[in-house]
């Protein structure tokens, strides 16, 4: 676990995104008074969070406000997740953000939170109990999964290749199963499949907990075992173990497309280099940057109102004819 204070790091990308919205707050509207929030996120190495981390300091520093930012370095559970919380919240916060890793188990932890006087605010996936959220801010995960189905459809040319005869098979791999991001993705992928692409069959999600190395070593194995046409890699980790496993299966992974979530920049290089055939982008600088300002604006007027309960952001389908003009804008950066 590492605890960040302040500081912002500002970038290219975290500016252009940071346009798109004003804060709607005025740090004087806080009569002199410094807040800090506790920002609690999943897999703190993901460069999902650490752009979102480039959002949320610069908002921060804006509006004067001590970040505590921190989280598992790798592992993406709420095993590992709840101490962390119960650690921030031990610094007495006069908010705290939370991107939970699990719909349920977290909950008991961030209703005390509540209980305490502190409001409490969902980021990329949220608590199945929102009546103790003020706000939460995240991407249109169903409606990703579905334009995912459409992509690897597409990369499959499912017309001809995908029949009642021969079905394709594809695999998908998820974080976990138990967050609401993943889940959402999952169920717009598998809603788009039921009702366009009956002739594509998916297996089991391969998870990962947000390691490369762990979805690398379940799609191996889904390639050995399966005649694998493509891959559904429902989060940035994933995609980059998936390439990996293409990648180490030599000819038997050859002819398999590769749909992924997240731009990385990793995933944008293998994008570019043939290995997948498209990739979702979220906007986790903006995400951040979104809901730091609305735990401000929850501070200094001590109400809700005004504040959206859910926020939820379009996301782009970066693809190699579209990633000249869009790639450079959509890539995650820690810096």
């Amino acid at each position: 676990m590492r605890l960040f204070s302040g500081a912002a790091v500002v970038s290219t990308l975290a500016a252009s995104a940071l346009a798109l919205v004003g804060t709607g707050a005025n740090p004087a509207g806080a009569a002199g008074k410094k807040f800090t929030v506790g920002f609690v996120v999943g897999a703190e190495a993901d460069p999902f969070f650490q752009s979102m981390y480039v959002g949320a300091s610069k908002e921060a520093k804006a509006l004067g406000i001590n970040l505590i930012w921190s989280g598992d370095p790798v592992d993406y559970s709420p095993a590992t997740q709840l101490p962390i919380i119960q650690q921030v919240l031990a610094q007495k916060p006069n908010a705290l953000v939370v991107a939970p890793t699990d719909t349920k188990a977290l909950n008991s932890v961030m209703a005390s939170a509540v209980k305490q006087g502190i409001p409490v605010f969902n980021v990329d996936s949220g608590s199945s109990v929102q009546s103790n959220i003020t706000a939460w801010v995240t991407g249109n995960n169903v409606q990703g999964g579905q334009a995912a189905a459409d992509a690897l459809a597409a990369a499959l040319k499912y017309k001809t290749a995908c029949t009642k005869a021969h079905k394709c098979t594809v695999a998908v791999g998820v974080s976990s199963v138990t967050t609401s991001t993943d889940a959402a993705r999952l169920l717009g992928f598998n809603q788009e499949l039921k009702k366009k692409y009956p002739n594509i069959t998916a297996l089991n999600p391969v998870v990962s907990q947000s390691q490369p190395s762990v979805a690398q070593s379940g799609f191996s194995q889904d390639i050995a075992a399966h005649n694998l046409a493509g891959i559904f890699a429902i989060d940035g980790t994933d995609a980059e173990g998936a390439a990996s496993a293409i990648a180490a299966a030599g000819s038997a992974g050859a002819n398999i497309k590769v749909v992924g979530y997240d731009s990385y920049a990793t995933n944008i290089a293998n994008m570019q280099a043939g290995k997948l055939a498209a990739i979702v982008a979220q906007q986790p600088t903006l995400e951040g940057k979104l809901i730091i300002q609305y735990a401000y604006d929850r501070l200094v007027h001590k109400n809700a109102k005004g504040i959206p309960h859910l926020k939820t952001l379009p996301n782009i389908l970066l693809t190699p004819q579209n990633c000249a003009k869009l790639c450079s804008t959509y890539v995650y950066t820690a810096s």
